[in-house]
Protein backbone atom coordinates (compact mmCIF):
# COMPACT_ATOMS: atom_id res chain seq x y z
CA UNK A 1 0.00 0.00 0.00
CA UNK A 2 2.84 2.28 0.88
CA UNK A 3 4.21 1.39 -2.21
CA UNK A 4 1.42 2.54 -4.21
CA UNK A 5 1.00 5.51 -2.68
CA UNK A 6 4.27 6.62 -3.10
CA UNK A 7 3.36 5.53 -7.02
CA UNK A 8 1.03 7.79 -6.94
CA UNK A 9 3.22 10.77 -5.72
CA UNK A 10 5.68 10.50 -8.65
CA UNK A 11 3.31 9.99 -11.23
CA UNK A 12 1.10 12.89 -9.73
CA UNK A 13 4.45 15.49 -10.58
CA UNK A 14 4.92 14.87 -13.34
CA UNK A 15 1.17 15.80 -14.42
CA UNK A 16 1.33 18.76 -12.10
CA UNK A 17 4.67 20.11 -13.83
CA UNK A 18 2.88 19.08 -17.23
CA UNK A 19 -0.46 21.55 -15.73
CA UNK A 20 1.75 24.29 -14.14
CA UNK A 21 3.81 24.55 -17.39
CA UNK A 22 1.01 24.32 -19.51
CA UNK A 23 -0.86 26.79 -17.41
CA UNK A 24 2.47 29.16 -17.71
CA UNK A 25 2.41 28.88 -21.08
CA UNK A 26 -1.03 30.47 -21.89
CA UNK A 27 -1.03 32.74 -19.49
CA UNK A 28 2.54 33.87 -21.41
CA UNK A 29 0.74 33.91 -24.94
CA UNK A 30 -2.41 36.20 -23.23
CA UNK A 31 0.48 38.46 -22.00
CA UNK A 32 2.28 38.64 -25.41
CA UNK A 33 -0.51 39.42 -27.22
CA UNK A 34 -1.72 42.29 -25.10
CA UNK A 35 1.36 43.85 -25.50
CA UNK A 36 0.96 43.01 -29.47
CA UNK A 37 -2.62 44.88 -29.24
CA UNK A 38 -1.08 47.69 -27.19
CA UNK A 39 1.63 48.43 -29.71
CA UNK A 40 -0.58 48.42 -32.57
CA UNK A 41 -3.31 50.67 -30.95
CA UNK A 42 -0.75 52.71 -29.68
CA UNK A 43 -0.76 56.71 -29.93
CA UNK A 44 1.68 58.14 -32.65
CA UNK A 45 5.41 58.09 -31.90
CA UNK A 46 5.14 55.77 -28.97
CA UNK A 47 4.92 52.91 -31.13
CA UNK A 48 7.14 54.17 -34.02
CA UNK A 49 5.61 55.66 -37.21
CA UNK A 50 4.71 58.55 -39.44
CA UNK A 51 3.83 61.69 -37.70
CA UNK A 52 2.24 65.36 -39.17
CA UNK A 53 4.56 66.97 -41.30
CA UNK A 54 5.95 70.49 -39.57
CA UNK A 55 6.16 71.76 -42.95
CA UNK A 56 6.91 71.07 -46.71
CA UNK A 57 10.18 72.13 -47.09
CA UNK A 58 13.47 72.76 -46.00
CA UNK A 59 16.46 74.89 -46.21
CA UNK A 60 19.89 72.27 -46.09
CA UNK A 61 23.33 72.53 -47.35
CA UNK A 62 23.40 70.11 -49.65
CA UNK A 63 20.70 67.72 -51.51
CA UNK A 64 20.70 65.43 -48.82
CA UNK A 65 21.13 67.27 -45.88
CA UNK A 66 23.81 65.83 -44.91
CA UNK A 67 26.27 68.10 -43.97
CA UNK A 68 25.51 70.58 -41.08
CA UNK A 69 25.19 74.45 -41.79
CA UNK A 70 25.68 75.81 -38.57
CA UNK A 71 26.94 75.22 -35.08
CA UNK A 72 24.98 77.01 -32.37
CA UNK A 73 24.56 76.89 -28.47
CA UNK A 74 21.66 76.82 -26.56
CA UNK A 75 20.26 79.37 -24.94
CA UNK A 76 17.75 77.61 -22.83
CA UNK A 77 16.93 74.32 -21.75
CA UNK A 78 14.13 72.61 -24.11
CA UNK A 79 11.93 69.57 -23.33
CA UNK A 80 10.88 67.73 -26.85
CA UNK A 81 7.15 67.58 -27.01
CA UNK A 82 7.26 64.17 -28.88
CA UNK A 83 9.89 61.92 -30.64
CA UNK A 84 9.92 64.34 -33.52
CA UNK A 85 11.86 66.90 -30.94
CA UNK A 86 15.36 67.02 -29.52
CA UNK A 87 15.49 67.96 -26.06
CA UNK A 88 17.99 70.65 -25.67
CA UNK A 89 20.24 71.50 -22.13
CA UNK A 90 21.56 75.03 -22.14
CA UNK A 91 24.76 75.39 -23.21
CA UNK A 92 24.34 72.39 -25.36
CA UNK A 93 26.48 72.59 -28.57
CA UNK A 94 23.88 71.74 -31.65
CA UNK A 95 24.75 70.86 -35.16
CA UNK A 96 22.37 72.87 -37.22
CA UNK A 97 21.84 70.47 -40.37
CA UNK A 98 17.84 71.93 -41.54
CA UNK A 99 16.04 75.33 -41.61
CA UNK A 100 12.18 74.89 -42.01
CA UNK A 101 10.37 77.23 -44.59
CA UNK A 102 6.64 77.95 -44.53
CA UNK A 103 4.19 76.91 -41.71
CA UNK A 104 7.31 74.95 -39.66
CA UNK A 105 9.75 78.37 -40.58
CA UNK A 106 10.08 78.67 -36.54
CA UNK A 107 11.64 74.86 -36.34
CA UNK A 108 14.96 73.65 -37.47
CA UNK A 109 16.45 69.99 -37.45
CA UNK A 110 19.49 69.24 -36.23
CA UNK A 111 22.04 66.66 -33.60
CA UNK A 112 22.69 67.91 -30.40
CA UNK A 113 26.42 67.14 -29.25
CA UNK A 114 26.30 65.60 -24.90
CA UNK A 115 28.37 66.70 -22.55
CA UNK A 116 32.06 64.10 -23.94
CA UNK A 117 32.30 62.08 -27.30
CA UNK A 118 30.45 58.75 -27.12
CA UNK A 119 27.79 60.11 -24.40
CA UNK A 120 25.02 59.15 -26.91
CA UNK A 121 24.43 58.37 -30.41
CA UNK A 122 23.63 61.26 -32.41
CA UNK A 123 19.98 61.65 -32.73
CA UNK A 124 18.00 64.31 -35.50
CA UNK A 125 15.49 66.10 -34.33
CA UNK A 126 13.47 69.14 -34.67
CA UNK A 127 13.93 72.41 -32.03
CA UNK A 128 12.84 75.84 -32.07
CA UNK A 129 15.52 78.21 -33.64
CA UNK A 130 14.38 80.92 -30.96
CA UNK A 131 16.37 78.69 -28.08
CA UNK A 132 19.80 78.43 -30.05
CA UNK A 133 22.13 81.29 -30.70
CA UNK A 134 24.51 80.51 -34.27
CA UNK A 135 28.27 80.71 -33.40
CA UNK A 136 29.68 79.83 -36.58
CA UNK A 137 28.48 78.66 -40.29
CA UNK A 138 30.07 75.71 -41.90
CA UNK A 139 28.11 75.81 -45.44
CA UNK A 140 25.64 78.18 -46.05
CA UNK A 141 21.93 76.50 -46.30
CA UNK A 142 20.50 77.59 -49.16
CA UNK A 143 19.66 74.06 -51.18
CA UNK A 144 15.59 74.00 -50.80
CA UNK A 145 14.33 70.43 -50.21
CA UNK A 146 10.94 69.20 -50.43
CA UNK A 147 10.36 67.34 -46.95
CA UNK A 148 9.14 63.91 -46.53
CA UNK A 149 7.65 61.46 -44.16
CA UNK A 150 10.84 60.25 -43.27
CA UNK A 151 11.89 63.73 -41.86
CA UNK A 152 9.13 63.29 -39.36
CA UNK A 153 9.33 59.44 -38.50
CA UNK A 154 9.24 58.61 -34.74
CA UNK A 155 11.33 55.20 -34.20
Amino acid sequence: MGEREGRKLETSAPLCSLSCSQSTMAWSLVFLGVIVLLSAFSGPGVGGGPMPKLADRKLCADQECSYPISMAVALQDYMAPDCRFLTIHRGQVVYVFSKLKGRGRLFWGGSVQGDYYGDLAARLGYFPSSIVREDQTLKPGKVDVKTDKWDFYCQ
